[in-house]
């Protein structure tokens, strides 16, 4: 059976930091990654699980978990190009339906 890889956000979980720091630190080469065509970013569950306290503790990550704010910053970070074209349908739905009243 073949291993499923994890993704940035799984690992994110994992370590209990920011999905943009693990984009950081894999390409920083300081976790032990695969790149799928060259641009999506894949780990191994026991890999990061060997590293987990190493990371944490030579660079100094926090054990918290992120507060509602980072998460909220990180979500649009990611997700950007889905709010902005989500509010764009909205206003452009509103502009021809407005006139049908």
């Amino acid at each position: 059976m073949r291993e499923k890889l994890l993704t940035t956000r799984e690992v994110s979980q994992i370590l209990g930091i920011p999905e943009k720091d693990i984009i950081d630190l894999a390409n920083a080469n300081l976790l032990p990654h695969f790149k799928i065509a060259d641009q999506f970013l894949r780990f191994r569950k026991e890999d990061i699980l060997k590293v987990k306290e190493n990371i944490r503790r030579k660079y100094n990550l926090p054990r918290k978990k992120s507060t509602f704010i980072e998460r909220l910053k990180e979500f649009i970070y990611f997700n950007d190009f889905y709010i902005l074209s989500a509010i764009i349908i909205f206003i452009l739905l509103f502009l021809i339906f407005k006139n049908y009243r």
